[in-house]
């Protein structure tokens, strides 16, 4: 077997398991109501689909990434594949909804084993001059996952039945075992000793569910009850605690070592922004879509793919460029690229076209991949060989809880905005109906109260619901006006059927409006709430200018071509 070939089957098996776990991140989305409609349960039981998995893998990903960097990456990503794939079969047969959800909570510890150990058994099958060419196909395909996950899963619900979100990984996985059983080489940390550092282990596993916990629930309990204060106050104390054991210990899971490394440090945190600005993005578009312009989910998540197959074409340029030129104007001027089209989208309106949303996404996804990609190459080239494994493992458990605080805040601010802009629009709504000179008092007080329950209702908010409002307040209007015709005397009733058409058609006439003003309203919570994610990501740029060593060029020498790395 020819270099090339054994090179490209050993990287596709790596990939392969690194996708899967990607993929079931976001596949399942799409699919939650019909899980829903097959199980029953409330929407917060439900979205402990989505919050089991993401929450074991952020709590597990750095002890994962440690424990295979002293007993074998190619052994434990074996582990890692095994019990995706087993987990994966079994969700598929789910009797419940709690069977379900505690298999997702498996498959969320089999992804955070799967993902850290990928990139240190990608860059060990090539010469270190190739990888930033690795790690860019590694964003390219991170973006083909984020892409395929809604929309595969909105074909597989549609066409087979949600079962087929879970059954599709087993042959994944199947083929990732057997190509990484034949072709892939076992690495070890050869620094690192054989005993479990299980006071760290323990402390930053507490920590990270701290913290994760408290973010995934903020919203539920409120940013200031007891509760969540009580989670954050313990993931500190916690935090303070594994620093400390660490320092003290002989062999710790975490070399402090590394977070003196100023690139890498700046590199950790740039992701963490980036992984907060990516999930706030995706949040606010797809909630956008399905909410303002009426979309279904699966369309929704169609559209949504223009974002992650455009960050796969920045990803494959930027990775082999940033090896050359360095990861810092990469990442800031993709920072940048990033806010300029959150800014874009927040020029969105009530009336926006789908051909309005493709050319942001389209601009957010070139941005992100410019940025995410160099700068994960700058955390492989700013490290010890030996430790790219426990580097990838910190880098990958920022992001994660980048994305978990990032949604957190945005849910706050755009249910804060909401509720202002709906109040006004309330507020306008109910002056109009009360100072209309042809309706009556009682059809004045029955359609504010109709109209005042259209913010409570996702679909209300879609172009559809002028014509949906319209029906109901038509058929209760005609309803009543049977039940009144029936108490009068017939001389009376022509008198009064003509009466009754007026105030209909009348409310035919100002009902576009005020489902319009509605409309207006939701879309300037979702305006005011991009602007302030921009505001947030401002930060990225000074952190993206430390992700990486200065490449500078010596102009007295020959060589003057070649960069020079400095601090």
């Amino acid at each position: 077997m020819s270099i090339r070939l054994y090179r490209t089957l050993a990287f596709t098996a790596v990939i392969i398991g690194f996708f899967m776990a990607l993929l079931d991140a976001t596949i399942v989305n799409v699919a939650l109501p019909e899980i829903s409609r097959h199980f029953g349960g409330d929407v917060g039981q439900v979205s402990w689909i989505m919050n089991g998995y993401n929450l074991a893998f952020a709590v597990f990903i750095l002890t994962s990434s440690r424990l295979a960097d002293q007993f074998g990456r190619k052994k434990v990503f074996l582990i890692g594949l095994f019990l995706f794939t087993m987990t994966s079969l079994l969700a598929g047969f789910a009797t419940s909804m709690e069977v379900l959800i505690a298999l997702r909570i498996c498959q969320g510890l089999a992804g955070a084993i799967i993902v850290p150990v990928t990139v240190p058994l990608a860059t060990e099958l090539f010469p270190k001059e190739m990888h930033g060419t690795i790690i860019g196909a590694w964003g390219a395909i991170s973006g083909l996952a984020a892409a395929s996950g809604p929309a595969l899963g909105g074909i597989l619900t549609e066409q087979l039945n949600w079962q087929w979100i879970f059954f599709v990984n087993v042959p994944l996985g199947i083929i990732s075992i057997v190509l990484t059983l034949f072709l892939i080489k076992e690495s070890y940390d050869p620094t690192s000793g054989k005993k479990i550092d299980y006071a760290g282990t323990v402390t930053i596993t507490g920590a990270m569910f701290c913290f994760t916990y408290a973010l995934i629930k903020a919203n539920d309990y409120g940013w200031g009850s007891p509760a969540i204060m009580l989670l954050l106050a313990g993931g500190v104390v916690l935090s303070l605690v594994f620093f400390l054991v660490e320092r003290r210990g002989k062999e710790p899971m975490l070399p402090l070592s590394l977070l003196k490394i100023k690139p890498f440090s700046g590199a950790a945190l740039t992701l963490f922004v980036i992984g907060a600005g990516l999930t706030t993005m995706s949040f606010l578009t797809s909630f956008y879509l399905t909410r303002i312009l009426g979309m279904t989910e699966l369309k929704a998540g169609l559209i949504l793919s223009v974002f992650a197959l455009s960050s796969m074409v920045t990803s494959v340029i930027s990775g082999p460029l940033s090896n050359k030129f360095g990861a810092r104007w990469f990442a800031a001027g993709g920072i940048a690229l990033f806010i300029t089209a959150n800014f874009w989208l927040s020029r969105l309106t009530a009336g926006s076209t789908t051909m309005d949303v493709i050319p942001k996404l389209a601009l957010a996804g070139l941005a992100l991949g410019m940025t995410m990609a160099p700068v994960m190459a700058s955390t492989i080239r700013n490290v010890p060989e030996e430790k790219v494994g426990i580097s990838s493992g910190i880098v990958n458990m920022t992001k994660a809880l980048g994305s978990v605080l990032g949604v957190a805040i945005i849910v706050t601010v755009l249910q804060t905005q909401i509720t202002g802009q709906m109040d006004r629009a309330r507020e306008d709504m109910a002056k109009t109906i009360q100072t209309n000179a042809v309706l009556t008092s009682s059809v004045k007080h029955q359609l504010v109260t109709m109209t005042e329950k259209m913010n409570t209702k996702s679909s209300s908010l879609s172009s559809a619901s002028s014509d949906g409002l319209m029906k109901q307040v038509s058929a209760t209007m005609a309803k009543e006006t049977q039940l009144a015709l029936s108490k009068l005397p017939k001389a009376q009733q022509a008198q009064a059927k003509a009466a009754m058409d007026r105030q209909t058609a009348e409310i035919r006439r100002i009902l576009p409006g005020i489902v319009t003003d509605y409309r207006d309203a939701a879309a300037r919570s979702f305006s005011h709430t991009f602007v302030f994610s921009c505001w947030l990501l401002l930060i990225g740029i000074p952190l993206a200018l430390f992700s990486d060593r200065r490449y500078i060029k010596k102009s007295a020498l020959p060589v003057s071509s070649v960069p020079v790395e400095t601090d």
